[in-house]
């Protein structure tokens, strides 16, 4: 029998990555500046396989997100149970936004990763401006649904998927007929992601490869301890948090979660994109973690827009690592006006590019620290990038397997299954 055959898919992901790096590593070692390894290995192969995976998830997400929606707006049997969900799913990525910047700030200022270091503190950065409040909410409506669907714009996505899968359940025998269409729709895209799985060892050493090829260990050295303070706390909210709220709110035990989460922490990761990972999210909470789609095709897409943690995170240590490095000193007053603005600021500027950047420059301003102080972190910011959406994905999941208890639309016999999901991943060629 093949080895691979012998391997589950996490364990080929994490072979993958494994490979990714030392591969990497080796080429930056043995050939520095190498124009051959750059042409051909870097921007030639690493490049063009790492793009076609991540362009591969990305090409699944819309279709993916607005079929599962509407097949799972028209179940709901009342207007009601869809404010129900969007009330506590909002109000739970608020919770745990809040609690993750309150907790990096904490660690940031006991550790002290910015006293004592000697950075150019010239350095520029300009960063963008933050649209309205008011925009943000007119710009959820969108006024042409294929024009939202071809710029990926989720929150546009969301709204018209909520509004036809309401309008199909209200239409009757018409309504019932789509509705077994988009239910044959959701099984074939869901085949499709088992194929692009199957085939994810291969994109994460790409990516990895081409990464550890580009970056030198001297970039995180210089700026280890802000680095291992956010990775720190990246790693205590995905394994301690997220843990006791699901036993909290949920009252199940975490460790079936924790467990059948390592393929979706594992794209996440490798990607660095909570959206591209959404069809994988999808795929974990529904066939691994038993919850319906009805709650998971709203809530993850919408985690995946607004719940940004592990970007709160690094705002938190940021925010003190630069008024440390600055001089400056923050307030009591300082820290909570920190913490809520970072809070809300991940509703208010959701689905805007470099999102994470924009929310920090948004919370230096409202303490009076230098924007500039942005470009001294940047240097690492991409690897910790890479940490801060595997935590932002399990949070997404944590709160969809919350949601979904509390509204009884979760199968713990499939939660609490050790193989449930397992056979659906595999690919069968005829």
């Amino acid at each position: 029998m093949n080895q691979s055959k012998k391997l589950s898919l996490t364990q080929r992901i994490v072979l993958g990555m494994v490979a990714g790096i030392v591969v990497g590593f080796a080429l930056r070692q043995l050939f520095p500046g190498s124009e051959f390894v750059d042409n051909y290995f870097t921007n030639g192969l690493f490049h063009v396989v790492g793009k076609i995976f991540v362009a591969s998830l990305q090409m699944l997400v819309v279709p993916l997100v607005f079929v599962s929606l509407v097949c799972g707006t028209c179940q709901l049997k009342d207007a009601s149970t869809l404010g129900r969900l969007g009330g506590k799913s909002i109000l739970l990525y608020l919770l745990t936004t809040a609690i993750a910047i309150a907790l990096a700030m904490s660690a940031a200022t006991l550790i002290g990763p910015g006293h004592g270091l000697d950075l150019d503190t010239t350095a520029n950065f300009n960063a963008a401006q933050a649209p309205a409040l008011s925009q943000v909410f007119i710009d959820m409506f969108p006024r042409n649904p294929i024009e939202a669907m071809a710029k990926g714009n989720m929150l546009q996505i969301i709204v018209f998927a909520l509004l036809f899968g309401f309008a199909m359940a209200i239409s009757g025998k018409p309504g019932e007929r789509l509705a077994a269409v988009f239910e044959d729709l959701s099984k074939v895209i869901m085949s499709l992601v088992s194929i692009l799985m199957n085939l994810a060892p291969y994109g994460v050493f790409c990516l990895l490869a081409k990464l550890f090829t580009e970056m030198g260990l001297s970039t995180i050295a210089n700026l280890a301890g802000y680095f291992l303070v956010v990775f720190g706390v990246l790693i205590i909210h995905a394994t301690l948090v997220y843990p006791t709220l699901l036993t909290t709110f949920a009252q199940i035990n975490p460790k079936p979660f924790m467990k059948k989460m390592r393929d979706a922490v594992l794209f996440a990761f490798s990607t660095a994109s909570s959206n591209a990972t959404i069809p994988v999210t999808m795929e974990t909470a529904t066939r691994k973690l038993g919850v319906h789609n009805s709650v998971a095709s709203f809530t993850i897409p919408m985690g995946a827009t607004i719940n940004m943690d592990g970007t709160a995170i690094m705002q938190g240590v940021a925010t003190v690592f630069i008024a440390q490095v600055y001089g400056i000193d923050l307030s009591f007053g300082d820290f909570l006006t920190v913490i809520l603005t970072a809070t809300l600021a991940s509703i208010g500027t959701a689905g805007v590019p470099g999102v994470g950047l924009i929310m920090l420059a948004m919370v230096l301003q409202q303490v009076g620290l230098p924007v500039e102080g942005i470009a001294l972190i940047i240097g690492v910011d991409r690897l910790l990038d890479m940490t801060r959406t595997a935590v932002n994905v399990t949070g997404d999941t944590m709160v969809t397997c919350v949601v979904g208890k509390s509204e009884g639309k979760m199968d713990l016999d499939v939660y609490n299954d050790e193989s449930a999901g397992l056979k659906e991943e595999e690919v069968h060629l005829k």
